[in-house]
């Protein structure tokens, strides 16, 4: 016979039970937090069917560096630009970021992580020579696909100078 004073730790009919120490405060959340997509988010297909468009070829959630086991959204790996279009939830944007009420520590401490990580990546893909662009999602993707393209544009020119200027023996400034 159970004891009337103890809290009812099941869950309701029909709610899968929570599995040994997990994260989530209910089944509901754990559902909705595991159904987040790490790829192929709407900005970057969005960015990406832009890039294509205008003739850019590109690898998909790919590790610019082969040692480094970080992934970017878009990488060009013969120039060297790797893209990231961050999330404002999960890699806390300054204007839309807004800390969460359940399990606050929890996410918070999360998502901080996730910020030096961000960092860390930056600062090891500039190490190695790779340009980083990031963007949040709430950007404009046909900004966002003009500054990559921008950006690649100017790198192959760069390439090609240099390029030439081995080929024909001259120095490019």
């Amino acid at each position: 016979m159970s004891n009337p004073r103890q809290k009812n730790t099941r869950p309701p009919a029909g709610e899968p039970e929570l599995p040994p120490g997990s994260w989530a405060s209910s089944a509901a959340r754990r559902r909705n937090m595991q159904a987040i997509r790490s790829r192929d988010t709407k900005p970057e297909q969005m960015v990406r069917r832009l890039l294509h468009a205008q003739g850019l070829r590109y690898r998909v959630a790919a590790r610019p560096v082969a040692d480094l086991r970080r992934t970017a959204d878009i990488v060009f790996r013969p120039v060297k630009v790797a893209v990231f279009i961050d999330g404002c939830y999960w890699h806390g944007c300054p204007e839309h970021y807004v800390p969460p009420r359940t399990n606050p520590g929890y996410w918070s401490d999360k998502v901080a992580g996730n910020m030096a990580r961000d960092r860390d990546t930056d600062a090891r893909l500039l190490e190695a020579g790779w340009t980083v662009l990031r963007f949040w999602e709430h950007e404009a993707p046909s900004e966002c696909a003009l500054r990559i393209a921008a950006e690649v544009g100017k790198r192959r020119a760069c390439a090609r100078a240099e390029k030439k200027s081995t080929d024909t023996g001259t120095d490019v400034p």
